[in-house]
């Protein structure tokens, strides 16, 4: 029988916050990162939260910390709410309910006011786990994060042909024919100039106007991480010109394809798979990354479904890997009935119009 407990973190480990995340079962995600934690706090009505969840078990594998970071958002007269965005990071899925009585316990004696906790962790979409949720007590809530449904490549080879080998046809014979005709792919600088490039680029994906956030927000996220050297752009040229760009992540041992743009005139055929290629073969060079996550496909069922938004994404990733990886997606604690009825009857979506219309941002 596994038994947990909450504490915040103390600030010499919130200090160290990436490595201890990074070294929590599973290896941590970047939205659980210090970086992350710095980026929703610009301006968002944000406040990080670092919290410990500590298991204690008969065997070694059920002794553990879980470092999990926690989204914060004062709603007036519900109290508290909590978001904890890819979290939390659990050895077993079966230590679900130990986790949430833990919540349940440290919320009640330091009189923190929190309704309700909404997680949303890297665990697989099964018949098992989604009994192990609901006899935790946990509530099915709507999906928030866009890998959720997602395609992740395995890193088992350092060799590049090796690896490449293990692509789909249509990516590998998209890459080779990019290298041979020439195509220039660069590492950029984190610069403005750059950023404001990106931000261009992944305003208007292939011709098509897509609704993103502003480019302030971006600016925070991308220089949070490329200061920790942690994140890295890539851009494909056509005489020159910046015609497809991408933003990765390295967190610990995880590379991450977080953002993409490009134009839909002057590019050359392969050229989004060889920014790719460029992109996970550095990471594997310079921080011997163990996997290569696309970030963000339909879901497994809804891969070949042409009317799903996500099918063009989808349709990218999967020249990379055939194989759909489904999460389990958003569950809530409900810590207080009522309060959590009024906040998803009414208050949730009034206050996410208001966040709209006053910013201009996604309310999560």
């Amino acid at each position: 029988m596994v038994a947990a407990t909450t504490r915040f973190a103390t600030p010499v480990e919130i200090a160290a916050w990436d490595e201890h995340v990074t070294g929590n079962p599973g290896g941590g995600n970047m939205l659980q990162s210090a970086s992350y934690a710095a980026t929703k706090q610009l301006g968002g009505g944000w406040r990080a939260r670092y919290l410990v969840h500590e298991f204690q078990g008969e065997s070694a594998a059920e002794n553990y910390r879980s470092y999990n970071l926690v989204l914060e958002k004062q709603v007036p007269l519900l109290g508290r709410f909590w978001y904890m965005i890819k979290g939390p990071a659990l050895a077993d899925p079966a230590h679900i309910a130990a986790f949430c009585e833990a919540n349940r316990r440290f919320v009640a004696d330091k009189r923190l006011r929190v309704f309700t906790i909404k997680i949303e962790p890297d665990i697989l979409l099964n018949d098992n786990n989604r009994q192990l949720f609901s006899a935790a007590g946990l509530v099915k809530s709507v999906n928030l994060q866009p890998n959720d449904h997602t395609a992740i490549l395995p890193i088992k080879t350092t060799d590049e042909e090796e690896l490449l080998k293990t692509l789909g046809s249509r990516s590998r014979n998209a890459i080779r024919r990019a290298a041979r005709e020439g195509c220039r792919v660069e590492r950029v600088s984190a610069s403005d100039e750059n950023m404001r490039t990106m931000y261009s680029l992944m305003q208007n994906v292939g011709g098509q106007k897509q609704l993103i956030r502003p480019f302030e927000y971006y600016k925070k996220f991308w220089s949070e991480f490329a200061e920790k050297d942690q994140g890295r752009f890539y851009f494909a040229f056509t005489d020159n010109k910046p015609v497809v760009a991408a933003f990765v992540v390295r967190y610990g041992k995880k590379g991450t394809y977080k953002d993409g743009g490009s134009l839909s005139e002057g590019r050359q055929y392969g050229d989004a798979n060889l920014v790719q290629w460029r992109a996970i073969t550095e990471l594997i060079r310079d921080f011997g990354i163990s996997e290569y996550d696309f970030c963000g496909t339909p879901p497994s069922e809804k891969i070949k479904d042409k009317t799903h938004p996500h099918y063009g994404m989808g349709l990218f990733k999967t020249a990379f890997v055939k194989q759909i990886t489904d999460y389990i997606g958003a569950y809530e604690q409900v810590l207080s009935p009522v309060k959590t009825r009024l906040w998803n009857a009414a208050f949730e979506r009034l206050l996410r119009q208001l966040w709209v219309r006053k910013t201009g941002q996604n309310f999560y």
